[in-house]
């Protein structure tokens, strides 16, 4: 059976990085399959042995790149080789402009060509080293990447001046000319560069870092004598009790056991306005109790919490590449040879027709200008900020594919109960007077049944005090309660027990059970009383949500095991185009199969039941107040479970592609634009020749305007 490897990777700086490292590890022998992702510096790597772990490793250090222990160690490894690229950055700047100076204010002599060779030396070789090592790398496990080219072009700049300044006499007196100035600015350029992307990547991750800040790393632990202590929050065991006071962040996922507390939950679910939590409420770390006075059981260790789950998940669901992004790396992973191949011709054009300096001078800007970081950007920074844009909004994509065949849905299913409803049952109404309210609600206080807990909680909600029951009390399993002179169920029960039920009566319950509403009906001392009307309420985002798919045209379709009548009451209201009642989870997964052939189709569930629905659909959307399976097999996790989030989904995927489109467009016309530039197609127009270090700026902005126009995503309001 095979296992997976994580591992956290610093040190890539583009797309063509993660190819060559998936390249490198594939041919491991036990490795099946590795994904690497530049964007989150992630790898997974798909292996026969866990023993395999360290000859990952060393092989990817051999590449050039670093392996961090945990997230923490790579957020700090980041930010090392963020400060250091930003030292090199900044000398390479000072170097460059001293070696510019030497080159264009001071006499041409054997000093300033000696001190222009000593400056670039230090610029290459210290500030750009990081480009030939990876070269090297990618050479050696035959990648051609990014890497590959800025070493050829700043190699071949750096080379023949240093040919030139070492051996004059070796070269025609025409052709003696250093080329250090621009060698230097390449470098710089590229730095620029890559400096900016590495910022802008780790800016579009700042939800997953403030994700992580929302919880307290300490934790105020009541001890069983009623004393207190600070701990580690990961040293919380399943079962502790935690204090938390107004004003503090509450450290766990758990429950409360005492007290009560206005608690504002908007960082993790949207909620604008605080949440009163009391006894038996469950709260989750990151919350913060903004008045009140809690205590907190643990019910979930510390890598399981809300935070901690939606963290792994959103690096999960942005290591994983769309097919959009996999075109993209094959493109980027074809186009390196024949840019070389452009710039060797270029140089023979240019020998061919009497001009050997202009051919090394043309053929190094075609390698510069040609570095594929703007290609290789175009998805995956899209993707990143697309994503972190729907985690805010309470949308969290487990499977970013899904972002790609959103936009053109067609069909959008959902499950009922739980899902369009809130999937708990509340009292709507009911004709008993008070003092009959406060005997049944005494008698269904001895029961754990859900219809049940809602009767007392409705008594209780009319201010009735509620006294404990001690007379004779039986629970018929299907049918209702009896005790000394109360029945408490169904019609069947009634009249089974002799109760009877005039026409007038039974038509005033049967008006709500046309409705779609449940209704327990009540007998005391052998006589009809009166009847509790019940429903599952709807969710408040649900109306809006189908209004706003219907105006999209989209087909709105209910997939319900309830019966007909409650499935046509809940459709009415909620403006629902079609309905299926009754249906069981394989009649379910065939609807969804069988409507697939009409379009793409989204499936919104959130039980056990919709578990072959979720994986059958092109998206599977869970609630997050849904059972674990059912979240676990969803592409999308609605945190907030607020429907408007499917909405959400759909336009933020419309945006996106649209954004990925644009980046690859401009990606690929600006290649088309510029090699023919920089190999002098102009010159025999208008005597036009594109320097090398005008190239690298070139470049530069390309890849800068794909991570601004992708950054945009992070902002965009639905």
């Amino acid at each position: 059976m095979s296992k997976k490897i994580k591992l956290n990777i610093v040190g890539m700086s583009c797309v063509n990085c993660s190819n060559a490292i998936e390249k490198a590890t594939k041919k491991i022998e036990g490795v099946a399959d590795s994904r690497v992702s530049f964007t989150t510096n992630t790898g997974e790597f798909e292996v026969d042995s866990e023993n395999l772990k360290n000859q990952i490793i060393q092989k990817i250090e051999k590449l050039g790149f670093e392996v961090a222990t945990d997230y923490e160690d790579l957020q700090l490894k980041k930010q090392k080789a963020l400060k250091a690229l930003r030292i090199k950055l900044i000398s390479a700047f000072f170097l460059m402009l001293a070696v510019m100076i030497l080159h264009m204010f001071i006499k041409h002599s054997f000093i300033n060509s000696f001190l222009q060779f000593v400056l670039t030396t230090i610029i290459v070789f210290y500030c750009g080293k990081s480009f030939f090592v990876h070269a090297y790398g990618s050479l050696k496990n035959r990648n051609y990447d990014m890497n590959v080219l800025i070493a050829l072009g700043v190699g071949s700049a750096y080379l023949y001046s240093s040919f030139v300044f070492l051996f004059p006499h070796l070269v025609d007196s025409k052709f003696n000319y250093v080329y250090f100035e621009s060698a230097a600015m390449i470098v710089f350029f590229i730095l620029l560069g890559k400096y900016l992307e590495e910022n802008s990547k780790a800016k579009a991750n700042d939800y997953i870092k403030s994700l992580l800040n929302l919880a307290p790393k300490t934790a105020t632990l009541l001890n069983s004598d009623g004393t207190t202590k600070d701990i580690l929050v990961e040293n919380l065991n399943i079962g502790d009790i935690v204090v938390v006071k107004s004003g503090t962040n509450i450290p766990c996922d758990g429950v409360v056991v005492s007290g009560g507390a206005e608690v504002d939950t908007s960082a993790l679910t949207g909620e604008f306005l605080p949440v009163y939590k009391k006894f038996g409420d469950s709260v989750n770390a990151g919350f913060l109790n903004t008045n009140g006075f809690i205590n907190i059981e643990v019910t979930k260790a510390n890598h399981e919490t809300m935070i901690a789950r939606i963290t792994k998940l959103l690096s999960e669901a942005s290591a994983k590449k769309m097919p959009v992004a996999r075109l993209a790396d094959k493109v980027a992973n074809i186009f390196v040879p024949i840019v070389v191949a452009i710039a060797i011709l270029t140089f023979i054009t240019w020998v061919v027709f009497g001009n050997a300096y202009y051919g090394v001078m043309t053929s190094i800007s075609v390698l510069v200008i040609s570095c594929p970081c703007a290609l290789g950007l175009a998805v995956p920074i899209s993707i990143v900020c697309a994503i972190s844009n729907l985690a805010k909004n309470g949308v969290l994509v487990r499977n970013p594919e899904v972002l790609e065949i959103l936009r053109d849905t067609k069909n959008v299913f959902f499950d009922k109960t739980g899902t369009l409803t809130n999937g708990k049952i509340s009292v709507y109404t009911t004709n008993l007077d008070n003092q009959n309210l406060k005997e049944v609600a005494e008698v269904e206080m001895l029961s754990e049944h859900l219809i049940s807990k809602a009767i007392v909680k409705y008594a209780e909600d009319k201010n009735i005090n509620l006294d404990n029951y001690k007379g004779e009390y039986e629970n018929i399993v299907g049918m209702g309660i009896k005790s000394d002179n109360l029945l408490i169920g169904s019609e069947a029960f009634l009249i089974k027990n002799n109760v009877s039920i005039d026409e007038k009566q039974k038509n005033e319950y049967l008006k709500f059970l046309k409705n779609g509403l449940g209704t327990v009906l009540v007998a005391k001392d052998s006589k009809y009383l009166g009847y509790i009307v019940l429903e599952d309420t709807i969710r408040k985002s649900a109306k809006e949500s189908i209004q706003k798919l219907n105006i999209e045209e989209k087909n709105t379709i209910m997939l319900t095991g309830d019966n007909e009548n409650i499935a046509k009451y809940i459709s009415k209201e909620l403006g629902i185009k079609k309905v299926y009642s009754g249906v069981l989870p394989e009649e379910k997964f065939n609807i969804i199969k069988e409507h697939k052939n009409s379009g793409k189709t989204i499936f919104v569930g959130d039980g056990i039941n919709d578990v072959l629905s979720l994986k059958e659909a092109d998206c599977g959307i869970a609630m997050n107040s849904g059972t674990d399976i059912a979240k676990s097999t969803g592409d999308i996790l609605l945190i907030n479970n607020d429907l408007s989030g499917v909405i959400k989904l759909i336009k933020i995927s419309e945006r996106t592609m649209n954004t990925i489109k644009q980046n690859l467009f401009w990606a690929f016309i600006y290649n088309i634009i510029c090699i023919p530039i920089a190999a002098g197609i102009l010159y025999p127009i208008n005597g036009t020749l594109l320097e090398p270090h005008f190239a690298a700026l070139a470049m530069s902005f390309s890849s800068v305007t794909v991570v601004l126009n992708s950054l945009r995503l992070k902002f965009y309001k639905v």
